[in-house]
């Protein structure tokens, strides 16, 4: 378990249950019994908090992404698979019904920023934890090499123009945080980006830190809650998913030779993601650092921390004013008098 993540404080909203949720409590090291259907909507935002919690990063200082298995999958197993696809449509059922609140009170915004090393499984994960959420109050950017136009700004500029507006849903698959990741691996990438000599220094990547922290503190003065998620995946499952895509006449369209020769730099990008959670984790825009290996644990384990982020906001529906009651009431007598 990784000890950055163990050590975080209790926040708002996030304090441990009495009991933990029976569907995913941990069980006792002598049975294992199948776990059983939820049985109340309480007992899943208490689960969503406990397993939220174990993946979140609040403080980078000390974290070691060593210290998380991409192959971990909490206290589940291989055998709780199928229950764990009742478990995720039931929060994907409860994530609806919390986004419909968000979308009717128009007070907050939800960023949430997925990051990841290809085929760690992020267009999944988004497809699968957000298949209950109304199209209306989401919007999915995907960010790729920037435009001519891009790189004339500044490194946040493109990201900006798309944030979700109140009672929206955003969703950034990759995001600025490629300027401090692949930016940083191909040093070349920088160079096309003509800053000024004099800014070009040691601490480029720090200050980028810097900026993106100063950048996440405003957009949470906002209104706009920020949460990332780095699905983390072994180079071996890497291995295997690329070798699926190539062997799989249906999944050749997801390969591309590019991806394969990242791999040759897997050393490089896993230092850079751990300095980029270290600079960059903070408790009002935590990291959740989500094991990647087993893609129906994935989504469990991001379904959990989006439910938990917006059931911490005290959303509800609007309160209905006196004269807006005595208009329904004069509509629906009108109407009920229609013959």
């Amino acid at each position: 378990m990784n000890e950055g993540i163990a050590r975080e404080g209790q926040g708002p909203n996030t304090s441990e249950p009495k009991a933990a949720s029976p569907e995913l409590q941990a069980p006792h090291p002598r049975s294992r019994p199948q776990p059983p259907a939820l049985a109340s909507r309480g007992d899943l935002k208490d689960a969503a908090r406990r397993l939220a919690k174990k993946y979140r990063v609040r403080d980078g200082k000390g974290f070691r992404l060593k210290d998380v298995d991409p192959g971990e999958t909490a206290w589940l197993e291989s055998e709780d698979k199928q229950d764990a696809k009742q478990v995720l449509q039931e929060g994907v059922s409860l994530l609806a019904r919390l986004q419909d609140m968000l979308y009717a009170q128009d007070r907050w915004a939800l960023l949430l920023i997925f990051q990841a090393m290809d085929a760690a499984g992020k267009d999944g994960a988004i497809k699968h934890v957000m298949s209950g959420i109304n199209p209306q109050g989401c919007q999915v950017f995907s960010f790729k090499a920037p435009s001519a136009e891009d790189l004339d700004h500044d490194f946040l500029w493109r990201c900006s123009k798309d944030m979700p507006e109140r009672g929206r849903i955003g969703i950034f698959n990759r995001s600025y945080y490629e300027e401090v990741l692949v930016v940083r691996v191909h040093s070349n990438l920088l160079e096309k980006q003509r800053l000024p000599e004099e800014r070009v220094t040691k601490r480029i990547w720090k200050d980028r830190y810097r900026d993106i922290r100063s950048y996440e503190r405003y957009l949470d003065n906002n209104g706009v809650v920020v949460r990332k998620f780095f699905l983390h995946v072994s180079r071996k499952e890497q291995k295997r998913r690329f070798l699926e895509r190539i062997d799989n006449p249906a999944k050749n369209w997801k390969f591309s030779a590019t991806d394969a020769q990242e791999r040759g730099y897997w050393k490089q990008y896993m230092t850079a993601y751990e300095d980029m959670i270290r600079g960059t984790a903070t408790k009002r825009a935590p990291w959740y650092v989500i094991p990647a290996d087993n893609k129906w644990f994935t989504r469990i384990a991001v379904a959990a921390a989006v439910v938990e982020t917006l059931d911490s906001l005290g959303l509800a529906y609007p309160e209905v004013g006196k004269e807006k009651l005595a208009e329904l009431a004069r509509t629906r007598r009108a109407l009920m008098a229609e013959k």
